[in-house]
């Protein structure tokens, strides 16, 4: 006799990027803890950016950008070039952009972080990027082990894993200690490669693992469209 196996229900975060969300049958797996790695100038905070905004717009959803490297002016400017007005969402309470200077890095950092979370109420959040707070943290206490930052890093995920209705990106460079770090630890990998050809820019996007959930993993190029932001390929 065949015992039938229940199939579990995955609640699901919506990207509303273009082209993405079917990669991931559906959405980010609600709670999960992603990795956004990437080279400079891949699309990586245009990415994290549009996942807030549509998350605010289409959903209603609080999100907060926190940036230890972009200061607010300049995401605010970004964002200004493909039509997001960040301002305006955060006069509405729907996005908060919380920028953390290296002064301002100290052991008490991420109790801080997820309390200001846990105030707003937030559904989605960005960090940026989890690179640059290692390197902060190591300068911070001077001097720490790979496996100190790997350490602290666990710890740091596993924070966010606590707040279960809270559904996070990580940006982070790729074949950074933080990278490799957090590779082991999040609970998806997104990985974003762009190269120059001819003046001209190739990106592509690869789901490389993404738990409770069946995911696309080949490669799927990407552009990045004025007015409207990344737009993914899926040729399938």
């Amino acid at each position: 006799m065949k015992m039938k196996m229940k199939k579990i229900k995955v609640n699901r975060v919506r990207s509303h990027i273009e082209g993405f969300d079917e990669l991931i049958s559906g959405g980010f797996p609600k709670g999960a803890c992603i990795l956004l790695n990437g080279d400079p100038g891949s699309g990586k905070t245009i990415y994290s950016l549009q996942y807030l905004i549509n998350g605010a717009c289409l959903e209603s959803e609080v999100g907060i950008y926190f940036t230890f490297e972009e200061k607010r002016d300049a995401l605010i400017m970004q964002a200004s070039q493909f039509g997001w007005d960040l301002q305006e969402l955060e006069k509405k309470g729907l996005i908060k952009i919380v920028s953390i200077g290296v002064d301002s890095i100290d052991k008490d950092t991420v109790n801080e972080i997820m309390e200001i979370i846990k105030n707003l109420k937030a559904k989605r959040v960005v960090i940026d990027s989890i690179s640059t707070l290692s390197f902060l943290v190591q300068s911070v206490e001077n001097y720490l082990s790979e496996f100190e930052i790997t350490k602290f890093l666990y710890t740091f995920v596993a924070k966010f894993k606590e707040i279960s209705e809270v559904t996070s990106l990580f940006i982070s460079q790729k074949n950074s200690i933080g990278s490799l770090s957090s590779e082991f630890i999040c609970d998806g990998i997104i990985s974003l490669e762009s190269e120059s050809l001819g003046g001209n820019y190739s990106r592509n996007l690869t789901v490389k693992k993404m738990r409770s959930t069946k995911n696309n993993d080949e490669l799927h190029p990407f552009e990045i469209v004025d007015r409207e932001g990344i737009k993914v390929h899926n040729f399938n």
